[in-house]
């Protein structure tokens, strides 16, 4: 089928690549919202990730009963609450904006005559004596336009109050202002990886290539593959809500892999051209070329692609709405990039034909020259991989546990990670909604604002606040690790009731007695419904799915990737030993991710102020992408060494030809893939820069120390038991297993 396909697109090129101009040019117009209606970056949503459950029915009960849409707050920095100047000012900015439509409340110190002397308006001035709080309720409206339209009103007028005060300093927003400032980051964040990794990409692969052109075809094709995520990221959004941060997420993995598709692909054309015979019909010798190409490298692409989109099908399994949005997006780039690889990427390459393996420019500058040989697509038959494969297999024993021991030692931090939400520290330290919430967190901790009343564990009931109170004051005050209980009070909206309070656990928010409580407070039975919500129930609530929906996941990864290795390899311990590599190379990764960020070591270089964990959704999105990326070099090096092994080598010379046939392309699209990774770590928010660090760490990982050492340590150790499987086995992949060889069937080039 897929010589076929080659054959038809050598007759074809400019047709696909006219459709390909077509679809990403209207994949780019629609994600920007040059097609009417909102853009994506207009559709895209922020939060804390959650889990249907308890948590989410507490927090949909406050939604549909909260009796304001927004609150405003300001902080008015660096001024003596005892200046009358500064009550004067506060007061006047009040007394406009209550005359204000929409405007529910306005809460300030200066509403008590003695604001110190009124627990409610002491919260409002902070605990150093140099700070006072404003708050600003808008009546609850549905209408998103109208509610953003009177917030911007009421900011403005806020903003005036420090410009009245000379030397003071204002900090202003909302919960809507940090989700804001989340989603507009993402756009900044993807332009600022685009603009580290394309140009670094075009080097590397100009290097590799020995010419401009045949290293922009890849990228042109990873160009292509933006413009088709971003079309579908915004399809998804019509049907869930999509964090901002999957965008960044998602995008960089289809970028990564179309340019190591792209790589993949160009390089056996080139291989394929050389090994034409010199006299041949240019047409005829482009078209088998392709189909080759296709039929080998392509089937290679496939496999590899189908093994990304499973791992990533596996967190539909998870029940995190956050999780299953990453899986449902990750599955359909994932297939962008192969549709890509398989179509436009061969209609270049047919378009380019014999320019594709002239001397380039590196050929022609002297000192480039030598780099161009030493490291370019085109292996000789003997050369630092296949040399490296012979010394390895003098003692691969040895080899196996140097590097199990490597991989071991950096795993070691994982034993003490620890999950988190950042909230609005996802966000730099000198962003503005960062700094607003952060000091309200700091300095205001007895006001009722998002990050005072809802940290720990928020109690929502349904019953009076009559009966509530009672409950709350007398057994929820005297559960273990309480340190204190809020006031109980009721929100009513459209015949719906509930009564809320606040739970302040002992410790810190993922602590021992703050889970303690919460499970306390969960399961306790008042005689009235009881959920809650809060940031201790957030982390608790998605570890917990983790852990439950981990097992599933991993088993459909397994099983399927287990079933796909046995059907290009006929091999048992082959797909085994794959999976056993994974494990150890994923294993690294999270202790070094754990190092990083969670420990602070290189948090100057990075640019990121620790925050004591990682972040909730790293571990399973790194596990599901970093699987497939890792399988994906498994797939390009098993792929050449079984072609070998089926044209007559014996196991150890076909891993040292498998190795220097295809250790080049490996570790060059290692780094590419690297670079891209690591220059979306170079973004502003936090979550980004922990998947941009892992995936990178990851594909590092996989493709030095356990692609180019371990596995061919393994191989030579096992020998021609690498490719033993039981006879039924045997026969049924004798039946169904899948073997495409060249449709000239010449043996395989190089």
């Amino acid at each position: 089928m897929l010589t076929a396909l080659g054959s038809w697109i050598a007759r074809h090129p400019r047709m696909v690549v006219l459709l390909w101009l077509i679809a990403v040019t209207a994949g780019f117009a629609g994600a920007a919202g040059d097609l009417g209606g909102q853009g994506l970056f207009d559709r895209l949503h922020s939060g804390v990730p959650t889990v249907p459950g308890n948590g989410s029915t507490a927090q949909d009960l406050l939604d549909r009963t909260a009796p304001t849409s927004a609150t405003v707050y300001l902080v008015l920095d660096q001024v003596d609450p005892d200046d009358p100047a500064v009550g004067d000012a506060i007061g006047t900015a009040a007394t406009d904006l209550a005359a204000v439509p929409g405007v529910a409340a306005v809460r300030h110190p200066y509403l008590a005559a003695d604001p110190r002397a009124d627990p409610a308006t002491a919260a409002l001035l902070s605990a150093d004596g140099r700070a006072v709080l404003v708050t600003v309720d808008l009546s609850r409206n549905d209408d998103e336009a109208a509610v953003d339209t009177l917030r911007a009103r009421v900011r403005d007028r806020l903003a005036r109050v420090g410009d009245e005060i000379p030397g003071s300093r204002t900090l202003l927003g909302s919960e809507a202002g940090l989700v804001e400032a989340v989603t507009d980051q993402v756009p900044v964040d993807l332009r600022t990886g685009e603009s580290i990794a394309l140009p670094v990409s075009l080097a590397v692969m100009v290097l590799v290539f020995g010419g401009l052109l045949a290293a922009g075809l890849p990228l042109v094709g990873a160009i292509a593959s933006i413009g088709g995520a971003l079309a579908s990221l915004l399809g998804f959004t019509y049907l869930m809500d999509l964090d901002a941060s999957v965008v960044n997420v998602v995008t960089v993995l289809g970028l990564g892999l179309c340019i190591d598709y792209g790589l993949l692909m160009s390089s056996r054309y080139r291989e394929e051209l050389r090994a034409r015979p010199e006299g041949e019909d240019p047409a005829l010798r482009r078209r088998i070329a392709l189909e080759r190409t296709l039929a080998t490298a392509g089937r290679t692409v496939t496999f590899s692609a189908v093994t990304v989109a499973i791992s990533s099908a596996g967190l539909l399994l998870f029940r995190a709405d956050l999780l299953r949005a990453v899986g449902a997006a990750a599955v359909s780039v994932v297939l962008i990039a192969l549709f890509v690889a398989l179509t436009l990427v061969p209609a270049l390459l047919a378009l380019a034909g014999e320019r594709l393996i002239r001397p380039g420019i590196t050929h022609r500058v002297p000192g480039l020259r030598t780099l161009a040989v030493r490291f370019g697509d085109i292996a000789p038959a003997e050369g630092r991989f296949s040399q490296l494969a012979a010394g390895m297999q003098r003692r691969p024993g040895l080899v196996v546990l140097i590097v199990l021991g490597l991989l071991g030692l950096a795993a070691l931090p994982v034993t003490g990670a620890r999950l988190v939400n950042s909230g609005s520290g996802l966000l730099p330290v000198d962003a503005p909604q960062r700094q607003l919430f952060d000091t309200l967190t700091e300095r205001f901790p007895k006001a009722a604002t998002p990050t005072a009343a809802t940290p720990t564990v928020l109690v929502v009931a349904r019953a009076p606040a009559a009966q509530v109170r009672p409950w709350a004051e007398g057994s929820v005050r005297a559960m273990p690790g309480v340190s204190s209980v809020t006031e109980v009070h009721e929100q009513t909206q459209d015949g719906v009731s509930v009564s809320v309070f606040g739970v302040r656990p002992q410790g810190e928010v993922t602590s021992a007695q703050a889970r303690s409580v919460l499970a306390g407070v969960r399961t306790a039975r008042p005689g009235f419904d009881v959920y809650a919500t809060g940031r201790t129930a957030y982390v608790v609530d998605f570890v917990d799915d983790l852990f439950r929906s981990a097992p599933a996941a991993i088993g459909l990864v397994v099983a399927a990737t287990f079933i796909l290795l046995f059907l290009m390899t006929g091999s048992v311990l082959v797909p085994v030993k794959a999976l056993v590599m994974n494990v150890v190379s994923l294993g690294a990764t999270f202790g070094m991710l754990v190092w990083v960020f969670q420990d602070g070591h290189l948090a100057s270089v990075l640019g990121f102020t620790p925050t004591g964990g990682i972040e909730t959704m790293i571990p399973a999105i790194t596990l599901a992408f970093g699987f497939g990326l890792a399988m994906d070099y498994e797939v390009f090096l098993l792929s050449r060494i079984k072609e070998l092994h089926e044209a007559g080598a014996g196991n150890d010379e076909a891993v040292r030809r498998g190795l220097q046939a295809s250790g080049r392309i490996i570790t060059s699209a290692a780094l590419i893939i690297v670079i891209v990774f690591a220059g979306f770590a170079g973004g502003q928010l936090l979550v980004i820069k922990e998947m941009g660090m892992a995936l990178a760490i990851a594909v590092a990982v996989d493709a030095t120390l356990v692609r180019m050492l371990l596995v061919p340590a393994t191989m030579s150790l096992l020998g021609e038991w690498n490719w033993w499987a039981p006879g039924p086995l045997q026969r049924l992949h004798d039946r169904i297993g899948i073997r495409e060889h060249p449709a000239d069937g010449q043996p395989p080039a190089g």
